[in-house]
């Protein structure tokens, strides 16, 4: 119902669907342990065209208050969320971190060292070494995420290796590098490197 609804008052947010369940018919449908709306919510995440994840991602950040009523994405953040958490529950325990990095063009505090953060958003990173420097060069993440899935056999691009980070992922800045050979060479102003602390929400994830 939520579904249909939402894709029903835009017309982008439709198109992504409907491309996400030709991809499904075309070339997955036999991968598992992923259920179709699983897959498909990924595959929508990660199109460039139309692009979703931009505006998923601000409505996550800046509607928690409205998240039972005027809340815009309540299929693909639950289908999202089902997805990592499905992904995660298919391995061992000891190989559910995984480390991955991210690059931004933004700049943030750097007296954060010891202190914990959410990246407050679902979250793409990569298991390559800060892949592509036009995705930013300001600040640098070398992330440990235990609630993170490896999405690469799902998502549009999985060359890229994506680790895609849930929202309520608590992190824990463990060190801070800046003005150091390794900043030249990964060509990152900042460097942060953070470890999974566990995780905190302030949405209850529900389809009903």
């Amino acid at each position: 119902m939520y579904l249909l609804n939402e894709t029903n008052m835009d017309m982008n947010y439709k198109m992504a669907w409907q491309i996400s369940e030709k991809a499904y018919w075309s070339k997955y449908k036999l991968i598992k342990p992923l259920e179709k709306d699983l897959f498909k919510a990924i595959y929508v995440y990660t199109l460039v065209y139309p692009k979703i994840y931009p505006d998923l991602n601000n409505a996550v950040r800046t509607q928690k208050s409205q998240y039972k009523t005027t809340f815009r994405y309540h299929a693909l953040h639950f289908f999202l969320t089902r997805a990592i958490q499905t992904l995660n529950a298919g391995k061992p325990e000891r190989e559910r971190c995984l480390t991955s990095y991210r690059r931004t063009s933004v700049s943030f505090s750097q007296d954060v060292l010891n202190k914990e953060f959410r990246f407050g958003s679902f979250t793409s990173s990569s298991q390559e070494d800060y892949l592509g420097a036009h995705f930013g060069e300001e600040s640098c993440f070398k992330i440990v995420t235990c609630f993170g899935a490896d999405i690469q056999r799902y998502s549009v691009y999985g060359n890229e290796r994506e680790v895609l980070i849930p929202p309520y992922e608590v992190f824990k800045v463990s060190k801070i590098i800046t003005g150091t050979k390794l900043n030249r060479q990964k060509r990152c102003s900042v460097i942060y490197e953070v470890q999974s602390a566990g995780t905190s929400s302030n949405l209850n994830c529900a389809l009903s």
